[in-house]
């Protein structure tokens, strides 16, 4: 199987610069995944396609103000400092650029000293690990100094902070969103809830690895970054619950499937738990727990790609692009919406 089976080509003008003022008025493929059906919609549709008894995953994590601009104390250079990892109470892995001023002992001074890292040591892939020295509380201080970080195709300044946060973000840790929950509103998940569909909230913090291309044309080859996940007693139970009852288990986003998929038995049985991973779904793999996923437009030659082709088939998810492409949805982080079921 090869990364380049996995290719797309997508119109440029394709990708979503800016979120929708509604967040639930993007488009909607609904993409069967036995068959290769589709349907065009909208995404308050999503309710015409759920079941009661079934259960609805969703990733509650919440991304932080990752990105910070600081300036060397030695030189006065600029530099960019993205935080990936928190390793302790004072201590996180970093991407830094540029990252040829960025040696170890180089001291960063952020907001005119408020916050003061020291790369302490570079790691194998160019990432860094620094100490970061300050007097307060740091998620306050991230606050004031952080800027949201963007995925690098999103070239548009984002005017509220708040539009790359899913309306159920709770626990701060991810350094991007699970974008296939930005087009949930109270409301809907109000009505998802009334129809008798069970909602189960998982943790996974994002890790910037979700951009990071796969450089090898085997994909087999290609090493997943890990990230840190959490699932309640109370999200077992309601997805163990629900599949008893013969529901099925629908993932709002890969990293929610990611997740379950990680954390699951090979019953598909769930349990409180908490951990690492770096789970790779590629065509072949067999799902333990997910029946449908609920997820955006992905970029070409990626792994979250990769993951939809191995939910509903290649061939399928290939000509749905095909279809998005021909039809116009908008694509990647603040684009349209794709059901698979």
């Amino acid at each position: 199987m090869k990364t380049s089976d996995f290719y797309y080509n997508l119109p440029k003008e394709l990708i979503a610069q800016d979120p929708l003022e509604d967040r639930a008025a993007s488009r909607l493929l609904v993409l069967g995944k036995q068959d290769g059906s589709i349907v065009h919609g909208h995404f308050r549709d999503i309710l015409n396609y759920l079941k009661p008894g079934d259960c609805l995953v969703l990733n509650n994590t919440r991304v932080i103000p990752a990105r910070l601009y600081g300036k060397k104390e030695d030189t006065g250079a600029v530099i960019e400092v993205l935080l990936l990892t928190r390793k302790s109470d004072h201590v996180w892995e970093t991407l830094v650029k540029p990252g040829k001023k960025a040696r170890v002992g180089a001291r960063i001074s952020f907001g005119d000293g408020l916050l003061v890292g020291e790369v302490l040591k570079i790691l194998e892939e160019g990432n860094r690990l620094i100490r970061f020295e300050y007097e307060g509380i740091f998620e306050e201080i991230l606050d004031q100094l952080g800027q949201m970080p963007l995925p690098p195709y999103i070239t548009h300044e984002l005017k509220d902070q708040n539009r790359y946060q899913t309306v159920y973000a709770k626990y701060d840790g991810s350094a991007a969103a699970p974008t296939a929950g930005l087009h949930f509103t109270p409301e809907l998940l109000a009505q998802v809830r009334e129809m008798g569909v069970k909602i189960a909230e998982v943790t996974l913090h994002v890790g910037l690895g979700t951009f990071r291309p796969v450089k090898v044309e085997d994909v087999t080859k290609h090493h997943m970054h890990s990230e840190f996940y959490m699932v309640s007693r109370e999200a077992a139970d309601t997805i163990n619950g629900a599949r008893a009852l013969g529901g099925r288990i629908i993932c709002v986003g890969t990293t929610s499937c990611r997740t379950i998929e990680s954390a699951a038995a090979e019953d598909g049985t769930l349990k409180e738990c908490s951990g690492w991973t770096d789970i790779f779904i590629y065509p072949g793999y067999r799902f333990k727990v997910l029946d449908g996923l609920i997820t955006n437009f992905h970029l070409p030659e990626s792994t979250l790609l990769m993951l939809v082709s191995a939910l509903a088939g290649k061939e399928h998810i290939m000509a749905a692009y095909e279809e998005a492409v021909k039809e116009k949805y908008r694509f990647f982080s603040f684009g349209d919406a794709m059901l698979i079921l």
